[in-house]
């Protein structure tokens, strides 16, 4: 399978995954804080109780997205043994004012960290690819089909292909994944990888293991 990595949900395969609600809890919790500070005044007891519980809930939010990135990732590379995903620049789309906090608050780096852990664990190929013109090539015909971020369905004016355009995205990293590992087979009609072609994939990518690291 394939995923495509979106600020909301966390992330959009075949099934749809959201998130708790504890960092707009942690918004406001920031909000009451900052007005109980006002610069060049004295710090009241309050702000300092304020800060305390933005602190505790910190904590707890950022413990929860820990354990939430992690058994997602672990749910992901047991049910599947080729999982493709972009290779995202997450540094520099942290310095994108409108998408930091979503950015962090979705924990992708670490979600990335736990999935190449648990795919080397179990044995499951993980491929990262570029992002390039994921969501805005036709991923049946290949032609590029220009749309906005508030565009959320793909319509294809060459071939005429229409998809939910997450699920579009998707099905271009999934075939980039496939070319990168030298597979160019087409896809069934339902978007997956036949189980066979899944069987050949993993056995070279031991055979080349194997011989890039010979037994001493």
């Amino acid at each position: 399978m394939s995923f495509y990595i979106r600020v909301s949900p966390l992330i959009t395969p075949v099934h749809c995954i959201t998130q708790t609600e504890e960092p707009k809890q942690l918004n406001r919790l920031n909000k009451k804080k900052s007005k109980k500070y006002r610069k060049g005044k004295k710090q009241s007891r309050n702000y300092h109780k304020a800060r305390k519980r933005y602190a505790r809930k910190h904590l707890r939010v950022s413990r929860q997205r820990e354990e939430f990135v992690k058994s997602v990732a672990l749910r992901l590379v047991k049910s599947n043994d080729l999982i493709v995903y972009e290779n995202l620049n997450i540094k520099g789309m942290v310095k994108n004012r409108h998408l930091a906090k979503s950015i962090t608050d979705a924990g992708w780096s670490v979600f990335r960290q736990w999935l190449e852990y648990f795919g080397d664990k179990y044995g499951k190929l993980t491929i990262a690819v570029s992002p390039h013109n994921t969501s805005q090539n036709c991923s049946n015909c290949g032609q590029k089909v220009q749309k906005s971020l508030s565009t959320r369905t793909h319509v294809c004016p060459h071939c005429g292909y229409t998809d939910c355009r997450d699920r579009n995205a998707a099905l271009n990293i999934l075939q980039k994944g496939l070319s990168s590992v030298g597979r160019t087979q087409t896809l069934n009609a339902s978007g997956e990888i036949p189980s066979w072609l899944v069987g050949e994939i993993l056995l070279a990518n031991g055979d080349s293991m194997n011989e890039e690291s010979p037994s001493l």
